[in-house]
């Protein structure tokens, strides 16, 4: 399929449904496309703060971007913070795909006044389940303990995870291993994640799945974040891409599903329309005129209430 020299509206409408028949494929070229957008789109001002560590692995550290010195809210001092964990099928992936890529989403996030934060984490086999989740924990005991130098809220803090990035997440917020590890969190948002551990066949990335959960089929279920999606305590935004990865769809329809049963009202669920896997992310902030997405992350967020205290 040729792809160079496409506008993003003409790329993802020539990729379209057939982004699974060869996504790795399809995310180099939706990645190429949008960086050129990206970089046409400085946010003057902006200051980014580079690999601060927050353990002693290489791969645990973040990027911090400080928005420009503008206006603060009538109401408060300090800026509501967004973290932000990459996906990569626990195998691979950088927070800084490239000189543009996943830095975009915080920079949007900075552009609207967010304090934005990009974490990177180890990655299987290495790291194995749940090596991500508590990688995720302690950026966030980082990001509360230097929140104060950023003019930052701790209490007022965003967590988006990303495909294998969001398993990441919803595994800290749901798995109840990891609940005396998770630090206060006001809301997250879950996009294209994947809530399932399973290796099926139809599965592009079973094997990434099997380095990072293992290759015990018996463990898969108590380990998948969505077997936990009832203990959900949190504001929580789902979001799926139109053209998405095999049955993360239906395994984001599924966590709803649970947390509906157990809670009596599902967590909103959003289907961003012409976008994939890579794309719903990639976009934000690079002025195209499909703005929706964006907006509707941008609404959930300045509805931050703080962070509840949790029962010890």
């Amino acid at each position: 399929m040729i792809t160079e020299g496409l506008s993003a509206a003409e790329l993802l409408r020539r990729i379209g449904p057939r982004w699974a028949e060869d996504i790795n494929a399809h995310r180099d070229a939706v990645v190429r496309c949008y960086t050129p957008l990206l970089a046409a789109r400085p946010l003057p001002g902006l200051q980014i703060e580079r690999a601060i560590a927050y353990g002693p692995h290489p791969r645990q550290v973040m990027d911090v971007y400080l928005p420009p010195d503008l206006p603060l809210e009538p109401s408060t001092a300090l800026r509501p913070l967004v973290v932000f964990v990459h996906g990569g099928a626990f195998v691979r992936g950088q927070m800084n795909s490239n000189e543009q890529v996943y830095g975009n989403v915080l920079r949007f996030f900075a552009r609207h006044g967010f304090v934005g934060v990009n974490v990177e984490y180890r990655l299987a086999p290495e790291a194995p389940f749940p090596a991500g989740a508590e990688d995720v924990a302690a950026a966030l005991r980082q990001v509360q303990a230097l929140a104060a130098d950023w003019r930052a809220d701790p209490q007022r803090l965003l967590l988006i995870g990303h495909s294998a990035g969001g398993s990441h997440v919803a595994s800290l917020l749901c798995d109840p291993r990891l609940q005396g590890q998770r630090p206060p969190v006001a809301a997250a948002v879950l996009i294209s994640a994947r809530l399932r551990a399973d290796t099926r066949a139809d599965n592009p990335n079973a094997h990434g799945v099997r380095a990072y959960f293992g290759e015990d089929a018996a463990t898969l279920e108590a380990q998948s974040p969505v077997s936990h999606a009832a203990r959900l305590d949190v504001p929580t935004l789902l979001a799926v891409a139109e053209f998405e990865n095999p049955w993360l769809d239906v395994y984001a329809a599924e966590f709803c599903h649970r947390v509906g049963l157990a809670q009596g009202r599902i967590p909103p669920l959003i289907c961003v329309p012409a976008h994939n896997h890579t794309s719903i992310v990639a976009h934000l902030d690079s002025g195209s005129d499909d703005e929706r997405f964006g907006q509707q992350l941008l609404d959930f967020a300045r509805r931050l209430s703080p962070a509840q205290p949790r029962p010890s």
